[in-house]
Formats: structure tokens, sequence, C-alpha cells
């Protein structure tokens, strides 16, 4: 197989860098948004007028023949870029010979192949088993499923900032923002959220090194102590790095010490690498920066490349459900599966290091923007999981959530995709495939508007 890049380069068609050619959005584009509006759900939210049309590796091309450069990355699922030449092929080939027999109740080997790669490649070395189904929350809620019927327990511990998935079960445990919870309750009982170590805006000055342990405790010196006895506790479920709150990265111990904790009182350590993993942060798992082994762990977004699949990948002796406890009739779909296994071939290959690589190079010029702009507070992250932070005054850390949107708007404008996340952060999560050129566009690009928006 030839490597990404050079797969990437058979194709001089699709040149790398943005290239607009009028007012946005074009009139194909509006065309569309004006019929989207009329019939898709209001429940859906887009941060500005994109059309696209079709991809190539890390650029983006709308109905009016505007490039882009996709800072987004399908909000860090297309890991090897868009459309990568392996992946669909590997696609076509699947789909020529069947698309669907529901592997929850026949055979087929690439099930297998992709269950056992998930499980060699799992922190730890215990033993794992795999449950497929087709997204993020869907894997999440298989897991609160088995922690419940592993332990025999009913209750739950998450973190404020959490963003787990929509489905009722993982809602609960959401902890984001009112409007996802607004109108929906009541939500699954025993839930209990307690703060997460924000140490980078931490209210008593002090510093990652010293307050991680401290942060984590919090559950064995209240919580534990005075509404919730920890023999009802089936699990601690937390995000190795924390995704739609801002791209949190916790200090090592707040991760050890919630692990420590699991284990002292008998509870499962359910870890959400939905965003984080799959060489997101420069490393396989999020959870391989912290040294920690999870007892479960869910997989989605990048493992397919676009394509619809997720993973709940447990230690053996947790899932011990027997047949018909839970099921899934399109999870672990065969041409889902083709892309996952290439996904991954690319992402072993070279692209979990270009991760590390970029991100480290990122973040090398990125680091001076606190010094640099007065309305930069904080630049955090993992490999290419990275989020800045914009903030009204330095000193008191006064958040500001209308110039993080004006930027994002601004940036769109430029021909850069970019999000917001938490509220008043910007989000970068390229495709791993991204080079340093991309890279130096973005980050010009970023510091113009950063100025712009500071006058």
């Amino acid at each position: 197989m030839n490597t990404v890049m050079e797969e990437l380069r058979m194709d001089e068609s699709s040149p790398a860098l943005p290239l607009l050619k009028g007012p946005l959005p074009g009139p194909r584009a509006q065309a569309i948004i004006n019929r989207d509006n009329k019939v898709l759900s209001p429940s859906y939210t887009r941060g500005y007028p994109l059309v696209m049309d079709r991809g190539q590796g890390a650029t983006v091309i709308d109905v009016d023949g505007n490039r882009f450069l996709d800072f987004n990355a399908g909000i860090a699922v297309c890991s090897t870029g868009h459309a990568h030449p392996a992946v669909v092929r590997s696609v076509q080939e699947q789909a020529a010979k069947f698309l669907h027999m529901s592997g929850t109740d026949f055979y087929y080997e690439n099930m297998v192949q992709l269950a056992e790669k998930l499980a060699s490649l799992a922190p730890g070395n215990a033993e794992r088993r795999v449950y497929f189904g087709n997204s993020g929350t869907e894997a999440m809620e298989a897991a609160i499923k088995m922690a419940r019927y592993h332990s025999g327990r009913d209750k739950f511990i998450a973190f404020l900032g959490a963003f787990h998935g929509r489905t009722m079960g993982a809602l609960s445990l959401t902890a984001r923002r009112p409007v996802q919870r607004r109108g929906f309750s009541p939500f699954m009982a025993g839930v209990h959220h307690v703060p997460y170590a924000y140490c980078y805006r931490c209210a008593y000055g002090k510093t990652p090194d010293t307050c991680g342990i401290e942060c984590a405790r919090v559950i064995e010196d209240q919580l534990l102590k005075t509404i919730l006895p920890a023999d009802e506790v089936a699990a601690i479920v937390v995000e190795p790095v924390q995704g739609e709150a801002g791209y949190i990265v916790p200090p090592k111990e707040f991760l050890e010490e919630l692990q420590r904790i699991a284990h002292r009182h008998s509870m499962l350590l359910i870890v959400d690498e939905v965003q984080s993993g799959m060489g997101r942060t420069g490393k396989m798992w999020a959870s391989n920066h912290f040294g920690i082994e999870p007892d479960i762990f869910t997989v989605a977004k990048g493992i397919a490349s676009g394509m619809p699949i997720s993973a709940t990948v447990a230690n053996a002796e947790v899932m011990n459900w027997p047949p018909g406890a839970h099921a899934s009739t399109f999870g672990g779909n065969p041409v889902s599966i083709a892309a996952a296994l290439t996904t991954i071939e690319l992402l072993e290959q070279e692209l979990v290091d270009n991760a590390a690589r970029m991100g480290a190079y990122m973040m090398d010029r990125m680091k001076t923007w606190p010094g640099r702009f007065p309305l930069v507070g904080d630049v955090r992250g993992l490999g290419l999981m990275i989020g800045i932070e914009l903030v009204r005054d330095q000193k008191t850390k006064e958040r500001a959530p209308e110039e993080r949107d004006r930027i994002v708007d601004m940036a769109f404008e430029r021909g850069l995709l970019i999000l917001g996340a938490g509220e008043n952060t910007l989000r970068l999560s390229p495709p791993l495939i991204v080079t340093r050129d991309q890279a130096d566009f973005a980050m010009t690009t970023l510091e113009e508007c950063i100025e712009q928006v500071a006058i």
C-alpha cells in the first residue's frame, strides 16, 4: 500500500490551500440552504453557510466551486481526510461483495478482524471484547448497560462539562449545555456530576501539578461521604480530554486518581474516547498520555474516516452479558468495518505520528499567542486536538463568546473551516494528514482574525 501522502499526491487536481471565487454563500449554496430551512429539523446547529460538494484530503469544495481548508474534519471524524483513496477503495470493494448481513445474528470475518485489532490496540494488557454500534452515543449506551449488568449497581459519577451523546442514557451523563437537556426530563436516575479538573482557570490559583489529585478526591471527600453510597456506584465516566467543553486537558494526576478511586471502591472506569481516540491526540488513545487502563472505553468518530460505526471495548470479564442482552441491527456494518480496518492501517502507518508532529509544530507557535494577543487566554491540547480560549481580560478570565463566534465567521470568509467548543474556545481538529503549509495557513489566518477582532 502506498503511504498516505503518496496516495494524496496522486490527485494533482485538488490543491491544498483555499481559493474563494466570490461572496459567501454563493448562489447555489444559498438556494440549497433555503430548501434545507423548509424541511430539515431545526435542532441542527449550523455555524456558517457551507454547502459541501466534495472533498479531498484536508480540502473541501462547495457547490459554487469555492475551496476551503477543513480544520473540522467532520467534527474530528475524517481522520484520514476526505475521500482518502485507500478508504474509498475499501468501501467500494466491500460494497461489491455485500452491504449488510447483521453481525448480531450471523458471522462475517471482517467484523472479527476489527474486533481483534481494537482489542490488540486497547490500553493495558487485559483480555478485551468488543461490541459494535453506529455512533458515539450508542457506544455509551452500551457501556452504561454493561456497567449496570456487570456490577449489579445502578448509579454513575460523571463530570460537569461532559458530552457523552444525546440519547437518553448518554444525555443523562452529559452536562455541557442547558439546551441539550431542556425539555427532556426525567433523565436516567442515579447520575451524579462533579467538577472536572479545569486547571486552566482554577479559582484557587493552583497549578496542574499540585491540584489534579485534589480535584479527583472531591468524589471521596465529599460525594461518597454525603449523598452517594460507594457500593451503589457502577462506574465513573470520564473524557480523558473534554471535547465539547473546550478541549480541556486535565493533569495526569487527575485521571490516575480517578482510576485509583474506582479500583478502591470496586467501581468500573469508563473512558469516553469518542472524540479523543483514534490518533487524534498524537497517540492512538488519549488514555495513553495518562497511563490509565479503562475497564470500558468507547470509540467512534475517527474510527472509519467518515463511515458510521462505533465500538464499546471492555475487559472480557466485564463484557459478560448473555446473548440477547444488547444488540444493534446495523452495528458493525461490513462496509463501515472495511473503512475502519483501512483507516486504522493508515493511522498506524504514519498518521498518528503525523498528528503528534503537526500538533507539536502548531503548539510551538500558538503557545506564544497569550503573550501576543490580549484576546487569547489559553492555548491547550494534545496532538491535533487543540483549543484556543478567548477572553476579554486575561486577569479576570472573562469569557469572550461573541468574539469567538466572530472569529469563526471571519475564518470561514477567508477559506478556513473551524468551529467553537465550550463557551469561548476555538476548536482545531484537522484531518491527521494535515501538512505544514496547511497548518501555517490556518495559524496565519487565525492570527489575522484575532488581531482584527481585538481592534
